[in-house]
């Protein structure tokens, strides 16, 4: 029975697994792409991956760590000198599984498995893709501009508006005097006062 164990034990032996996973790991450090099953890459993403995060700080304690798996001095020598230089700003996902479809002899299905900052084609086609992302975002920041603009250009004419109003203000000014002048102010009386006192 195997309760618990979620694994891909591949059909193999713990033996026979660690010598594939390990020359595969090397294959992948020296080649940088390599064709194999998905259940194979998916395994082996799991076994080198932490070497690779290992390759990031170089000492002599974890070369001797990963040479313990991989049993393999250039791919040591590649590992630590070429590979660690490149994922060096990357935390984490290093490689990429690209199914390829399904293989003519037994049905299995197929994939490349590669190291990601060394796809040069990937790489270009994600910074295109990055800087058709900037242009949008310029061009929502000019539609908002242009947007801004309109209202802009509304306020433009209230504020002439409130530069004549003064000038109507005097006019009126001017006819309120004359007003004044044209009725004589009634006399003020005890009685109008009175009234004003009971009307309050």
């Amino acid at each position: 029975m195997r309760h618990g164990k979620k694994f891909n034990h591949l059909g193999r032996t713990a033996s026979h697994r660690a010598a594939l996973l390990s020359n595969m790991a090397s294959s992948l450090i020296l080649h940088k792409r390599i064709q194999t099953t998905v259940a194979k890459a998916k395994e082996l993403r799991k076994y080198v991956e932490p070497l690779i995060t290992k390759s990031k700080t170089d000492s002599t304690n974890n070369r001797r760590v990963v040479f313990s798996y991989l049993q393999n001095k250039d791919a040591i020598k590649e590992l630590f000198s070429i590979v660690s230089e490149k994922v060096a700003n990357r935390p984490g996902g290093y490689t990429r599984i690209i199914k390829l479809g399904n293989r003519l002899g037994d049905n299995a299905e197929i994939c490349f498995i590669e190291l990601v900052d060394f796809n040069e084609t990937m790489l270009a086609a994600s910074a295109e893709k990055a800087g058709k992302t900037r242009r949008s975002r310029r061009g929502g920041a000019a539609k908002a501009t242009e947007a801004a603009a309109p209202v802009a250009a509304a306020e433009v004419p209230s504020a002439e508006v409130v530069e004549e109003a003064p000038a109507a203000e005097v006019v009126a000014e001017e006819v309120a005097p004359a007003a004044e002048e044209a009725a004589p102010e009634a006399p003020v009386t005890e009685e109008s006062t009175e009234e004003k006192g009971e009307d309050a």
